[in-house]
């Protein structure tokens, strides 16, 4: 997988053709991923470096603190040391607004298709709760079962929060436990009762199952969509209890 480091418009040579080819180079690798139903970690780092060059663009200010400095001389009476920043160039600058330019709607494209396929991966996901919800749904087990794998996946989850000076965010972490193969016997519910028996320090546990349409890439796409959708489910209902 061809990485793109996060200084990519500011490391090496600054040469329209040079930065063409890295940002196609990883672009090209990154829609090979959402071809093959691969959406984690790669769209989220997509869509980072999006932002960043957008960021760029909307302040040129911070293209040129990205800019090594070099010393100029330093001052007898002050004994400082001054700095000159290297980009001073107007071709040079030019020339990364031209990338920019370049960059910016070709990152649009590739986030828009993750985005396209991450949709249509949710929209083939179903969520329901197995049993009784206790009030706290904040820690319990996902259950994780889909397309040709007639096996299900067994998660320990927690959801957590934590905030900043203006919003409110719920994390969720998750613990893979064991998969459960398919018998006659082998129900979502049999599924839970056994995990209450083996783990006491969970005696009521919240549980839930999320069943996929597709099969799909279980570290990559399912398991990050599905804790997602479980974190949204976890909040609305909150929401709904509070109202």
């Amino acid at each position: 997988m061809t990485a793109l480091s996060k200084n990519w418009l500011t490391e090496k040579h600054i040469d329209f053709e040079y930065k063409k080819y890295l940002l196609l180079a990883y672009l090209q690798d990154v829609g090979k991923q959402f071809g093959e139903t691969k959406l984690y970690p790669w769209l989220a780092e997509l869509i980072e470096h999006y932002k960043s060059t957008v960021a760029v663009r909307e302040n040129k200010q911070n293209l040129k603190n990205l800019f090594p400095h070099r010393i100029s001389g330093i001052d007898t009476i002050t004994k400082q040391v001054n700095y000159e920043n290297i980009l001073s160039d107007d071709e040079l600058m030019q020339e990364l607004e031209n990338i920019i330019a370049y960059a910016i709607p070709q990152f649009e494209n590739r986030v828009e298709e993750g985005k396209n396929v991450y949709d249509i991966v949710e929209d083939h996901l179903h969520l329901q709760p197995v049993g009784i919800i206790p009030l706290n749904s904040e820690y319990g087990y996902m259950f994780l079962k889909g397309g040709k794998n007639v096996s299900t996946n067994v998660y320990e989850y927690q959801v957590t929060f934590f905030e900043n000076a203006t919003e409110k965010f719920k994390a969720i972490h998750t613990h893979f436990i064991k998969t459960f193969a398919a018998t006659i016997s082998t129900t979502f519910q049999s599924i839970k009762v056994d995990l209450i028996r083996e783990n006491k320090h969970i005696p009521n546990p919240a549980v839930y199952s999320i069943e996929s349409e597709l099969t799909l890439p279980m570290e990559e796409t399912f398991l990050p969509i599905a804790k997602r959708m479980l974190v949204r489910h976890i909040s609305q209902a909150g929401n709904k209890a509070e109202s």
